[in-house]
């Protein structure tokens, strides 16, 4: 007896034409090419995301060391909020007045620079720095021959940093906003991604993932204690020693130190030349400065970075350094922000998922 047509199996449905393959295949690549786009659309969302979740994890240790105090998530959350609030009105009310004070002044130090005289006595600093091998006179001219020439083009580029500053504001602003959002509902994330894993492994990668999101918050944590250490201690010395503009380049020394590795020498680099560039006929002021970064870097590398970092995230010192590299030639800054707790979760799941198969077989 023949099977009814609704009892046979189902044969699958075989491709065979070419152009119904070369079909599919050209729907795919542009399929996959819609989602590029979309991605690339959204990258400055996606950065935001991506960094309020940084933030937020960063947070993390702070409000789980107030729940072990006994206050409920909610009051530990508040007293967090209120912290991080206070912080930055007194760095509003504080910092800011006088970072833009010193920046006007240096505005006006720089509109000096038209001036013969103060142009003769940097191009002499200058001259006997360096010496006979190069000619600063030369170079200076060549620089203000380029600058009269590009003057329409400069003036659109720094419209265009203006504008850049704005949204980079509004950035921040929505950047603090995520992280509020994120910190307090972060229970609810894990607990809703834990629910995705199947349950014969949903132990498992619950518990390794909270020692990558701990790995994370306490690397946000040190990386913050440290640029604060380099901030506070900038503009303590800076101060001492009669520098121009303490406070604005104390702030390029907390956000120098921010980023791994090459902040903090960007950071002195850019302190001691400022230092040069404002007052070249007091050579000490710069001299100073140089020696203190070169004492302090020591200092930072040897003793302040181990005992702070090492305790957050134990990541052996050659992937510390290509990681970062990797993922600032891939993200820029906030690559290099992220490259390390990324290296260190990779490490974990290596030590306590592949390692142990691999011991098995």
């Amino acid at each position: 007896m023949s099977l009814s047509p609704s009892t046979r199996h189902a044969e699958p449905v075989r491709i065979t034409n070419p152009f119904r393959i070369g079909l599919l295949g050209g729907l795919g690549v542009l399929l996959a090419l819609a989602i590029g786009s979309a991605v690339g659309s959204l990258s400055t969302i996606l950065t935001y995301l991506l960094a309020a979740v940084f933030l937020a994890l960063g947070l993390d240790p702070i409000i789980g060391f107030l729940q072990r105090r006994r206050l409920p998530r909610w009051a530990a959350l508040l007293v967090v909020v209120l912290v991080v609030l206070a912080v930055l009105a007194a760095l509003v009310l504080a910092v800011v007045p006088l970072v833009l004070q010193q920046s006007a002044a240096l505005a006006k130090t720089i509109a000096a620079y038209s001036d013969s005289t103060a142009q003769q006595e940097l191009v002499k600093q200058l001259q006997s720095f360096v010496g006979p091998s190069v000619e600063v006179s030369d170079v200076v001219s060549n620089v203000a021959t380029y600058l009269q020439k590009n003057a329409g083009k400069i003036g659109g580029g720094v419209l265009a940093v203006g504008v850049g500053v704005v949204q980079g504001i509004a950035g921040a602003v929505v950047v603090v906003i995520l992280t509020l959002y994120f910190a307090a509902s972060l229970p609810g994330f894990k607990a809703a991604g834990y629910r995705l894993v199947p349950m014969s492994s949903r132990e498992r990668f619950s518990v390794i993932a909270e020692q990558i999101f701990a790995a994370v918050g306490r690397y946000v944590v040190g990386q913050v204690s440290l640029a604060l250490v380099n901030g506070v201690l900038s503009f303590v010395f800076l101060s001492i020693i009669g520098a121009k503009l303490s406070a604005v380049f104390a702030l390029v020394a907390f956000l120098g130190s921010l980023i791994p590795l090459v902040g903090t020498v960007s950071a002195a680099v850019v302190i001691v030349v400022g230092q040069l560039a404002l007052d070249p006929s007091s050579a000490s002021t710069w001299i100073a400065a140089a020696v203190y970064y070169l004492v302090y870097m020591q200092v930072e590398a040897y003793l302040l970075s181990p005992n702070i970092m090492n305790r957050a995230v134990k990541v052996p010192g050659v992937v510390v350094v290509i990681a970062a590299l990797a993922g600032g030639t891939l993200l820029g800054i906030l690559g290099a922000l992220i490259a390390i707790p990324v290296a260190a979760a990779i490490l974990l799941i290596l030590e306590q998922v592949v390692v142990p198969r691999q011991a098995i077989r």
